[in-house]
């Protein structure tokens, strides 16, 4: 190989980002079928109900996403009323969002399925790839987070 020449099919930053977007169209197969969610709206409602009540900028910081894909997925789920905004009593330019019972409900019949999806998912790697996996994330996550 010509040292000039980048190989995408080998460089580790590509190859993570395509299995990442291959799993999460995977996954995403899921909560369309059943809410007919996006990825962003998706990516809000289990950030909420994970975390309970959380900012925009708390929920795009948690989820990786840019602002205006958090302001989009708000959107849509208070339009399907599965969350409330709450004006933050000393700082009116700040809302804090949770899910409405209606909300949480959709969330909860979700959390099953993702477990199950990730079940499934790891159930196609061996005890030793899925250990290894695991770890080999974890560090990375690790030495990425310490720069």
């Amino acid at each position: 190989m010509e040292p000039d020449i980048l190989e995408l099919e080998s460089f580790l930053p590509y190859r993570l980002y395509r299995l990442a977007d291959t799993v999460s169209r995977e996954f995403s197969r899921i909560y369309k079928e059943r809410h007919g969610l996006t990825r962003p709206e998706w990516r809000t409602l289990s950030g909420l109900g994970e975390r309970g009540t959380m900012t925009a900028t708390e929920l795009g910081e948690q989820s990786a996403m840019h602002k205006t894909k958090v302001s989009r997925a708000v959107a849509e789920l208070e339009r399907r009323r599965w969350l409330t905004r709450t004006p933050d009593e000393s700082d009116r330019r700040v809302e804090h969002l949770a899910l409405t019972r209606a909300g949480l409900a959709a969330y909860r019949e979700m959390v099953p399925l993702a477990k199950a999806f990730e079940r499934e998912l790891l159930g196609k790697l061996s005890v030793e790839e899925r250990a290894a996996i695991v770890r080999g994330v974890a560090a990375l996550e690790g030495a990425l987070s310490a720069t």
